[in-house]
């Protein structure tokens, strides 16, 4: 019992320190950029936390399971399409397109009634439609005013762009990290089952150490949308390029560097 607790204890520490990787850190950091709340933030780590989370529990345990090798060149391209994906949300969060993107989809959900309006420099989009409970803003070149209530009629306006964007992004992770867990499991745990339920509760960490890193990412941009406009711009476009900047780093340590744009790929799973 003492050993299993410690397994326990062990993996969920283990898997809120794994949140915290740079990687991880800029691109949940471009995502809530735009957020106004706490608990929307807060959402967004959750969904970024169970992508990693299914990622690696199914990955895992496929090597865990069947002894699976992955080829030093298929590691290393699992580990680029973090740096492709950090460059593309950083580009998309410097033009725009992530904007231009919900208030397209916002207003595909709205309805035949919905349209946008520049009031004091925020992009308004709402509905005149007697179905609509209430009008909906979404972020244009400054704050928005309003805050989401935790409620049915929220969840529905979130819409699948929204719930899909932190998932996705935090599959891509998993898909770099799912080895070099699984294989720091096997040298220390040598029950199947066990290790199993190791990458489950390593997983059930990484969601909760996402929660509290969006939270206190988005804190500051929180503050700012609604009190200081520039700075809150400056914010946005710093994590945009942060993220760019980032991403570019790891395409070339992963392309030069560890050699899977060379004949001599090398592969250590870390």
């Amino acid at each position: 019992m003492s050993a299993l607790l410690a397994i326990v204890l062990l993996g969920f520490f283990l898997g809120m320190r794994h949140a915290t990787d740079p990687d991880h850190v800029i691109a949940v950091t471009t995502i809530v950029s735009r957020e106004r709340t706490m608990l929307h933030a807060a959402l967004i780590g959750a969904l970024w936390g169970l992508g990693h989370t299914v990622t690696i529990l199914v990955i895992g345990s496929a090597i865990i399971l069947f002894n699976l090798t992955i080829p030093p060149r298929l590691g290393l391209s699992m580990e680029l399409s973090v740096g492709l994906m950090l460059i593309l949300l950083g580009v998309m969060n410097l033009t725009g397109l992530m904007r231009r993107a919900t208030e397209w989809i916002t207003i595909r959900r709205l309805g035949p009634g919905a349209h946008s309006h520049i009031i004091l420099g925020r992009m308004m989009i709402h509905s005149h439609d007697d179905d609509a409970d209430e009008d909906l803003s979404v972020e244009s070149t400054s704050a928005l005013r309003r805050t989401p209530q935790w409620c049915p009629q929220w969840l529905k306006t979130l819409g699948l762009f929204h719930f899909a964007r932190p998932l996705t992004v935090g599959i891509v992770h998993g898909l770099a990290g799912s080895a070099a867990v699984a294989l720091l499991v096997l040298t220390t745990i040598h029950r199947p089952l066990w290790a199993i339920g190791y990458l489950l509760i390593f997983g059930l960490g990484t969601i909760a150490g996402m929660m509290l890193i969006t939270v206190a990412i988005a804190f500051p941009f929180a503050y700012t949308i609604q009190r200081f406009v520039q700075l809150n711009r400056g914010l946005a476009i710093a994590s945009g390029m942060l993220s760019v900047g980032f991403g570019f780093f790891l395409c070339y340590r992963i392309g030069f560097v560890d050699g899977l744009f060379t004949g001599h790929p090398i592969w250590l799973a870390h």
